[in-house]
């Protein structure tokens, strides 16, 4: 193996954690989700329980933020949708190419996730404030978009590394 990738593979663990992070961020969140929607639920069927106003935006601010940092996750794992019909049929010069391309427009997809994200975030997230509680910046419902972009550019790269490896470095097989 090239000297180059031996010292690229040492910042692995820097992917490990990352993942490890944006995974657990996600399972607090859908647990938090949860949580809040019985409470709703079960304040509006039992009197003494209160129904809180704010359940629904909060509930709904989390859902964004699991919806695009769990879209991130999954660029790691390989596991969006894509056409892979053709593959079979085509050279594997040619998969691996189209593999990078995809990966480089998905690279520039996460460049502007993270650009107009945050100027969404700053301009029109701070002009406003959720209707059930006046005290809390719109920013927060703006702001997973630039988040989950810098998790897809830190995956992404990971991504398009391991597609430049596979064409430098041959697998060896297991005895």
């Amino acid at each position: 193996m090239p000297k180059i990738f031996e010292t690229i593979d040492k910042i692995k663990p820097a992917y490990d954690i990352a993942y490890k992070v944006v995974l657990f961020l996600c399972k607090i969140l859908l647990i938090v989700d949860i949580l809040i929607t019985c409470y709703s639920i079960t304040g509006r069927y039992i009197s003494f329980i209160p129904d809180p106003s704010w359940s629904e935006e909060v509930v709904l601010t989390c859902m964004s933020y699991m919806a695009v940092l769990s879209a991130a996750l999954a660029i790691r794992r390989g596991a969006h949708i894509r056409m892979t019909a053709l593959d079979s049929y085509l050279p594997k010069g040619v998969v691996k190419f189209l593999d990078i391309l995809a990966d480089i427009a998905v690279l520039g997809l996460a460049f502007i996730m993270i650009t107009v994200g945050w100027k969404y975030a700053i301009q029109i997230g701070s002009k406003g404030t959720y209707v059930s509680m006046p005290g809390v910046s719109r920013f927060w419902m703006y702001f997973p978009v630039p988040v989950a972009g810098v998790a897809m550019l830190v995956f992404e790269l990971e991504a398009i590394y391991n597609h430049i490896k596979g064409i430098f470095v041959k697998e060896e097989v297991a005895k």
